[in-house]
C-alpha cells in the first residue's frame, strides 16, 4: 500500500488483489465522514430523526411481512 499526500487531496494506491468487500465497507466509512464532516447535528437528534424513519418506514412495509 502506498499513501500520499498532495496539496489538494490524498491518494492511496491499494493492491489489485485486496479484498473488495473490505475495501467496499472502507469506502463507505469515508464517504460518511465526508457527507458529516461540518455537520453540527447531535448523537440525540440524528437517533431521534433515525427512529421517526424507521417507525415511518414500518407503518408502510408492516403488512408485507405480517399478514
Amino acid at each position: 500500500m502506498v499513501i500520499e499526500r498532495t496539496k489538494k487531496e490524498i491518494i492511496i494506491r491499494l493492491p489489485s488483489d485486496i479484498d473488495t468487500e473490505g475495501l467496499q465497507n472502507l469506502i463507505n466509512y469515508l464517504v460518511y465522514k465526508e457527507a458529516t464532516d461540518k455537520s453540527q447535528a447531535k448523537q440525540a437528534d440524528v437517533d431521534k430523526l433515525a427512529k421517526e424513519i424507521k417507525k415511518g418506514w414500518w407503518s408502510k412495509n408492516r403488512n408485507r411481512f405480517i399478514k
